[in-house]
């Protein structure tokens, strides 16, 4: 949706994106992810999903939100923070089966142009997801 939303991704590389993170998650290797929509080095909006093992703990939310934006010359930064549990035996072997070739990043996730608002929490099957929203 938010690839949709802001025209800053294609809906083929979102889904090779979500494809990979669902895997990592899977396998246990996956801490957070960190989703910023940018027009050259604004932030226009953000948000961060924080992976959650102990899902009971959290309180469900409805699915839904506002729309992300267009803006000038959009893109979609996307960054993955790791568990500890993925060494680099871990990353070898994960290598093959991801679609996107990773790799290390400076890029500042605190989203300190932005103003962090409320999130949501979602679960199922025991695992879930924190979701905090940043925006303009």
């Amino acid at each position: 949706m938010i690839a949709t939303s802001t025209g800053g991704l294609s809906e083929a590389k979102a889904r090779e994106y979500a494809y990979d993170i669902e895997l990592l998650a899977k396998e246990g290797y996956l801490k957070s992810v960190d989703v910023t929509l940018l027009s050259g080095s604004i932030e226009y909006q953000a948000v961060r999903f924080v992976a959650n093992t102990a899902a009971r703990e959290l309180s469900m939310s409805r699915p839904g939100g506002v729309l992300w934006p267009r803006v000038t010359d959009p893109a979609i930064r996307l960054v993955i923070f790791y568990t500890d549990a993925y060494t680099d035996a871990a990353r070898e072997k994960m290598r093959p089966k991801l679609k996107i070739s990773w790799g290390p990043t400076s890029a500042d996730t605190s989203h300190s142009q932005l103003i962090a608002g409320g999130g949501r929490d979602y679960a199922s099957n025991g695992y879930g997801i924190q979701r905090k929203d940043f925006s303009r």
